[in-house]
């Protein structure tokens, strides 16, 4: 469920008791590792945690306008979700949030393990019902991991790889 409110602070305030309570103890504990650099604001109709344009002004890739998504936090329907763009692209980091997190004993429900030629994709979107559910200490871990100047470097590396890709298939393509 996409919201509509214009602020953090006017997200939060919108939600259920119980999913206030999950979603602020979140944001807390991943503000106070948040490394210098990235910006919070609404993205996507959620909590975002963002590279500003004014730290990368080309943007996120996919859409120049908007600033590189990092960390989304939101509330949907029937769970609340933690979308970690943080460890798309990143095999290693993926694989170690994957393991951190089942070391806590708890579920991990979502991170899907995408392969793409000889690379490992994790794509974050963690669904979680309950603050129970998340070890937040392992969130922090991997938030205060990723400072901007990596992960400015990781995205570039990773689309830059996606784009030369992409004109080698439509080198083919014109060939035939």
């Amino acid at each position: 469920m996409k919201s509509s409110a214009k602020t953090v602070d006017e997200y939060v305030k919108g939600l259920p008791e119980d999913r206030r309570k999950a979603i602020s103890a979140i944001r807390k504990v991943i503000l106070d590792n948040l490394p210098e650099g990235y910006q919070e604001c609404m993205s996507y109709g959620m909590i975002g945690y963002v590279v500003p344009h004014s730290i990368y002004p080309k943007g996120y890739p996919c859409n120049p306008k908007l600033p590189v998504p990092f960390v989304n936090l939101g509330s949907q329907k029937n769970y609340m979700t933690l979308h970690l763009m943080c460890t798309y692209g990143d095999a290693k980091t993926g694989q170690w949030f994957r393991t951190a997190w089942e070391k806590t004993g708890r579920k991990l429900d979502g991170g899907k393990r995408v392969e793409l030629g000889k690379e490992l994709f994790t794509l974050g979107c963690i669904r979680f019902k309950r603050l129970e559910d998340v070890p937040l200490e392992v969130v922090g871990q991997l938030v205060a991991g990723i400072p901007v100047a990596d992960y400015i470097a990781r995205i570039e590396s990773v689309f830059q790889a996606r784009t030369a890709k992409g004109s080698k298939s439509k080198a083919r393509a014109i060939k035939r």
